[in-house]
């Protein structure tokens, strides 16, 4: 009854902490109001509904939906590699997309252009699109490889390569561009929910919400990879194929995740291991849904804080998801 319980737990934590992130911020609107607005009532001012609409209810989804996908494609990432030290940005994904909107937030200045995130949407738009043109385009590279390389270790080398020279190419960049470009692709780099809104949300959540459900398909070869390569292939299992849907799996969660909000660290890293504490088990029949629950319910706890009363404006939110997950997972690991 543990497992069962435990899940069902998780399940119903998100509601609860999507209403306290709605209900709480620097402006406290009370959950009677919140509930009356979300059912369509225009609750009792203006700026209540106005802040719960455009701001926190984009940010909350978009928390959700983040966390979730990269909880679910650092497990992935772990399973595939046998490595508990893999998350979402191992094979460079994360770094290229980067290095997309490093090109087009630096070298667009650099190149005598204007600052394309001053645009509003249409700037948000752009880099977005260039966050995923990059990161698919690795992904692409990596998902060929793996048709065509037999060991890991090769994948993990390719990844960690590409790393290195995204990183070499945005230090370029950054050296021969302004101080607000440069400001602007920091402050991009630190990670946040709130940059994903109006009509830009709906189009996350579409996606993640058939990426998310598609995860729970790849349970099966994901426990026959856990005894092995020579055991799985044995059990009659492609394991070319099979590596090669995780990888694109695991790929293009972290690449809308990261083009949406920016390079999110350790809930990838951490929330498997938490998953894992918390069930006792490695069936990815029940690890796998539960990852994903775990994701959704850190990731509103970490936004929840990132945004309390008292600060001003909102912290970065990579800086809070260490700081959170970190003793967490700690724990979890030595009591396990």
């Amino acid at each position: 009854m543990r497992q069962p319980g435990i899940m069902i737990l998780l399940l119903l934590s998100i509601p609860v902490l999507a209403l306290i992130n709605l209900a709480v911020g620097s402006v406290p609107i009370p959950v009677s109001e919140v509930a009356e607005i979300l059912l369509g009532g225009n609750g009792t001012n203006e700026i209540n509904t106005t802040i719960l609409l455009q701001t926190r209810l984009p940010q909350t989804l978009t928390a959700i939906f983040c966390g979730a996908g990269l909880a679910a494609a650092g497990l992935q990432m772990q399973t595939v590699f046998h490595n508990p030290l893999a998350g979402p940005s191992v094979l460079g994904i994360s770094s290229a997309a980067s290095l997309g909107v490093a090109l087009i937030v630096l070298a667009n200045g650099a190149l005598g252009g204007v600052l394309l995130s001053g645009f509003g949407v249409y700037g948000n738009t752009a880099i977005t699109l260039a966050a995923i043109i990059g990161a698919l385009s690795v992904m692409s590279l990596i998902v060929w490889l793996s048709q065509r390389v037999d060991g890991n270790a090769t994948l993990l080398i390719v990844g960690v390569l590409i790393g290195y020279i995204a990183s070499a190419i945005i230090g370029v960049l950054k050296y021969i561009s302004s101080e607000e470009d440069v400001h602007q692709f920091v402050i991009w780099g630190l990670g946040s929910f709130a940059r994903v809104s109006g009509g830009q949300v709906y189009v996350f959540v579409g996606i993640m919400s058939v990426l998310l459900p598609l995860t729970l398909l790849l349970a099966k070869p994901l426990n026959m990879l856990l005894i092995g390569e020579q055991y799985a292939t044995n059990l009659g299992l492609n394991v070319r194929r099979a590596r090669m849907l995780i990888i694109a799996s695991a790929g293009i969660l972290t690449a809308v995740a990261t083009a949406y909000c920016g390079p999110i660290m350790f809930l990838g890293l951490a929330v498997p291991h938490i998953a894992r504490g918390l069930l006792a088990t490695e069936d990815h029949r029940r690890l796998l849904p539960t990852t994903i629950l775990a994701g959704a319910s850190l990731a509103l706890i970490c936004n929840l804080i990132a945004r309390m009363p008292g600060f001003e404006g909102a912290l970065p939110i990579n800086s809070v998801t260490a700081l959170i997950g970190a003793p967490i997972a700690i724990w979890v690991l030595l009591k396990k």
